[in-house]
């Protein structure tokens, strides 16, 4: 029994489980995943594999495309009113509390983001979409990690920020990459394939392939090759 079920969930996840889980984690994992199967076909109208948890709101569905194999965790929020909506490639997950907004105003619709395939969101992140963001490949992030394509504008010492506007240049964050817990990656930020962006580090500006990056602001502490 506990062989059946470590293979149904090996497909359904991906990944090869540790030998050690017990028989009952496995069948609560299975059971969950069950709900969440026929839960995300309905709120999605799709028969493809997707998996959303019931505490999820979503918004503007006719905006999101999707691949197979799509995991949302509870709790999480989205909003994918854009002009370009939102775009996610195959198994790709969202952790728990994940919140992903295109349009921050209904003052100026925002652009999109698009997500390539086998990427993991971690909880509690919040990747906005304003100027657009596209992450590539097999991308993994990590907890409470924030994306924000936009800028206020302030150049005005008579008007207030909040009535300045916005503006944008978008983010990029490559193939391969792994962007440790509580990173910020701010508006203009290009982030080269196979990067490491450290835990708690402010990232702006266009970042070279394979480089491991930290601080605030951060710079480069080493390369990877």
């Amino acid at each position: 029994m506990k062989s059946l079920m470590s293979a149904i969930i090996e497909k359904i996840s991906g990944i090869k489980l540790d030998s050690s889980v017990p028989l009952g984690y496995l069948y609560r994992f299975i059971v969950d995943k069950i709900i969440d199967r026929l839960y995300g076909s309905i709120r999605l109208q799709t028969f493809k594999p997707v998996y959303i948890s019931p505490r999820v709101t979503i918004k503007g569905r006719r905006f999101i495309k999707f691949g197979n194999n799509l995991f949302i965790s509870k709790g999480c929020h989205i909003d994918a009113l854009g002009s370009e909506g939102i775009k996610l490639g195959d198994r790709v997950s969202f952790g728990l509390n994940t919140t992903m907004i295109v349009t921050g105003s209904l003052r100026q619709i925002g652009r999109g983001i698009i997500i390539g395939n086998n990427v993991g969101l971690g909880s509690h992140g919040y990747y906005g979409g304003a100027g657009r963001v596209e992450i590539g490949d097999d991308t993994i992030f990590g907890n409470y990690v924030s994306v924000h394509p936009e800028n206020h504008n302030y150049d005005s010492l008579e008007t207030p920020i909040r009535l300045q506007g916005v503006n944008h240049k978008g983010i990029t964050i490559g193939k391969g990459c792994w962007i440790g817990a509580k990173a910020t990656i701010l508006d203009g930020a290009d982030i080269g394939d196979g990067c490491i962006v450290a835990a708690g580090a402010v990232v702006r500006g266009k970042i070279p392939p394979n480089s491991i990056i930290g601080g605030v602001p951060a710079k480069i502490i080493k390369m990877r090759t």
